[in-house]
């Protein structure tokens, strides 16, 4: 008894090491490539590695990911999927309240701990989102945008393999975020290894209605999607009014360092649909491609000849 209960001490005890483990060589990467940024968008130093990974993330997906969520979309009836999603969104609420109190905004802190409350009780563990219709907002907050309103800085952009797009401290927040994360502390591994599974293939399907729109409207998807990640992480941190930025240039903006403006309304609400995981909508949908629509006749007015005969 005594010595299978030892056994299951050391099994538990291998797997944190090995959590810990991976977040070191992770961290250590994440230091590695800062080191050796080279010129370029001041925004992204590391484009030649980022855009390696990203053409790797890219036939990761169209191969394996996908199509995994692709059944899983054609499988599931959407009130299953949407319990899905509410399930796991539940499971982060308390830790982001605790990064609203961080943040120092207790009134949504409270909020958020209510919404924990209500969903996992008359919301059956979180399957149904009573909460919000009882008038408490749903929040999206993390480490990283805790550690972005203390004034730490973006860091290098970075593309990581499976893990798509970070900066420096967003992925230092990661680290963080899933060493709290109550699914990632499940010690029985394959409990673990099935649940965040799931989580990332419901992820993916809730932005399949998307694929198309960004593959249109992106003259460049790499770079549209940086972008579209900065932005939104910005207006996350300052809760959806960020500060302007000026950069200096010749006394004036420099536009090469921002993105142009037909980037910012599809890129943002592209992202927010990543950034929320909910039930996929069709107004949504028709939203974002709306926006995608507008961006390529503004893009297409841009580039039409000017008549200058008179």
């Amino acid at each position: 008894m005594n010595a299978h209960f030892r056994g299951g001490m050391e099994v538990g005890d291998r797997t944190k090491a090995g959590r810990s483990a991976s977040a070191a060589i992770l961290l250590g990467m994440v230091w590695l490539l800062a080191g050796c940024a080279t010129d370029g968008n001041p925004q992204d130093p590391l484009e030649g590695f980022n855009r390696a990974m990203f053409e790797f993330n890219e036939g990761l997906d169209e191969v394996l990911v996908k199509p995994v969520a692709q059944v899983y979309d054609a499988a599931l009836p959407l009130p299953a999927r949407s319990g899905v999603s509410n399930a796991f969104s539940n499971a982060g609420d308390p830790m982001i309240a605790i990064n609203n109190l961080l943040q120092g905004k207790p009134a949504d802190a409270l909020s958020d701990i209510g919404r924990v409350l209500i969903n996992s009780t008359l919301g059956i563990f979180g399957l149904f989102d009573v909460a919000t219709e009882f008038g408490l907002e749903k929040h999206e907050e993390d480490i990283g945008q805790t550690l972005g309103r203390w004034g730490v800085g973006d860091g290098a952009y970075l593309v990581l393999p499976a893990l798509g797009p970070r900066t420096v401290r967003d992925t230092f927040g990661w680290v963080l975020d899933i060493t709290l994360d109550p699914v990632w502390r499940f010690d029985h591994v394959p409990t673990r290894n099935t649940m965040t599974a799931l989580r990332y293939v419901d992820a993916r399907a809730n932005l399949l209605p998307t694929d198309k729109v960004i593959e249109e409207a992106a003259l460049d998807k790499y770079a549209y999607i940086r972008n579209a990640y900065l932005q939104r992480r910005r207006s996350l941190i300052y809760d959806g009014d960020p500060p302007r930025e000026r950069f200096e240039n010749n006394g004036g903006l420099d536009p090469d360092a921002i993105a142009g403006p037909f980037d910012a309304r599809f890129a943002s609400g592209a992202l927010m649909l990543v950034e929320a995981q909910e039930p996929r909508s069709e107004n949504a949908v028709d939203g974002v491609a709306g926006a995608a629509a507008d961006d390529r006749e503004i893009v297409a007015n841009a580039a039409a000849p000017t008549d200058t005969s008179d």
